[in-house]
């Protein structure tokens, strides 16, 4: 394995990562329920789960968190963290009970609503337990936005995956 080229693959998938959080904030939020996002920085995180490794996934997912912290402040890089966590957490524990006859859509939708079920768990640790009634909400979106970012990483796979196939890994 080329260090080198391992290097620059993972910093260009942090570097996307980061580019699709900040196109993500700047797009008009499409549904009038608050905190309904597209998850669009996620979609990289799952594919470094799927294809790189689960330690690189949880090392991008605390960048993508740090990267939340420094330019929307504490709440929003613990959210960022506890979301991202117990999402990729979710996938690995569906991985290993399922291995590949799962598919990546029903992992992208798992991935959203627990991303979705540990920001509430911080949100209540933060402010009290009353966030808990938007769960059904939050559970709604996250099977609607999962399948959003499960059909973009299918679409997005051999774009992301080239390098690999070049000899990164």
């Amino acid at each position: 394995m080329n260090k080198t080229k391992y290097l620059t693959y993972m910093a260009m998938l942090l570097t996307l990562t980061i580019v699709l959080s900040i196109l993500e904030s700047m797009l008009p939020s499409f549904t009038a329920i608050p905190g309904v996002k597209l998850g669009l920085a996620n979609i990289v995180v799952m594919f470094t789960v799927f294809f790189i490794g689960k330690k690189q996934a949880f090392a991008l997912n605390i960048a993508k968190g740090l990267f939340a912290l420094i330019t929307r402040g504490a709440v929003a890089g613990i959210l960022s963290l506890c979301g991202g966590i117990l999402s990729i957490l979710v996938i690995i524990l569906l991985l290993r009970l399922f291995g590949s006859s799962i598919s990546y859509l029903i992992l992208s939708i798992a991935g959203a609503i627990f991303h979705n079920i540990g920001q509430i768990i911080a949100v209540s640790f933060m402010l009290n337990a009353y966030a808990y009634m938007y769960l059904p909400v939050l559970i709604a979106s996250g099977v609607v936005m999962g399948s959003i970012t499960g059909v973009l990483l299918k679409t997005l796979m051999p774009v992301l995956s080239y390098p690999l196939k070049e000899g990164v890994k």
